[in-house]
């Protein structure tokens, strides 16, 4: 009897359980490698739409000041919104919305930390409101840093343009507004639970 079982194969032959354990490992082989190519192109769109905001963030602060040094800066402010709102040029050495004057290298040390951090979590990023979050954070530092650095007095001393002045309120740029919208929408995502990974936690 032994012997007809071993040369039928039934399923309680020592071989048998080896085949059916090797079909079960290629198989779930085959699910996790599929599930690895998924998350790979998409993880590549997540960093691919990162780098775009933050291209535009960048690109349109830097536009706008160009402007603003060549049209506005030494002349008077142009009202936009009779006195509540209106554009004056003006050299900011201090962080977002003229404070801390006398920490300018302090603010570029701590912007250029920022990037580098962005650029790192941008290798685990999967969702795509972080994404958006992180690219307005991004344009909006580079932006800033890029005044840091190449703007008089002086490389990382240089002082940041602002023309954008509502009323009863500090003076700023789109550098600024990128940095600050990038996290609120970081604080809502965190609200939410929603991880750079794409995941969800509960507290």
């Amino acid at each position: 009897m032994a012997e007809a079982e071993r040369i039928i194969g039934t399923p309680d032959t020592p071989d048998a359980d080896r085949d059916e354990q090797d079909r079960d490992g290629q198989e779930r082989a085959g699910t996790d490698g599929t599930a690895a190519e998924t998350e790979r192109p998409r993880g590549k769109r997540r960093v691919a739409v990162l780098f775009a905001v933050a291209v535009f963030a960048y690109a349109l602060d830097l536009i706008s000041k160009m402007i603003v040094v060549a049209k506005l800066e030494h002349h008077e402010p142009i009202e936009i919104i009779g006195d509540w709102l209106r554009f004056e040029a003006i050299r900011n050495a201090g962080a977002a919305f003229g404070f801390g004057e006398a920490f300018t290298v302090i603010f570029t040390v701590i912007a250029a930390a920022v990037i580098v951090v962005i650029i790192r979590l941008a290798r685990k990023l999967y969702s795509l409101p972080w994404a958006i979050a992180l690219g307005l954070l991004l344009g909006g530092a580079l932006g800033n840093l890029t005044d840091r650095i190449f703007r008089s007095p002086g490389v990382f001393e240089g002082a940041v343009v602002d023309f954008i002045a509502p009323k009863h309120f500090a003076v700023f740029n789109l550098a600024d507004s990128a940095i600050v919208c990038g996290g609120i929408l970081i604080v809502l995502l965190s609200f939410r639970g929603l991880d750079p990974d794409g995941t969800v936690h509960k507290d």
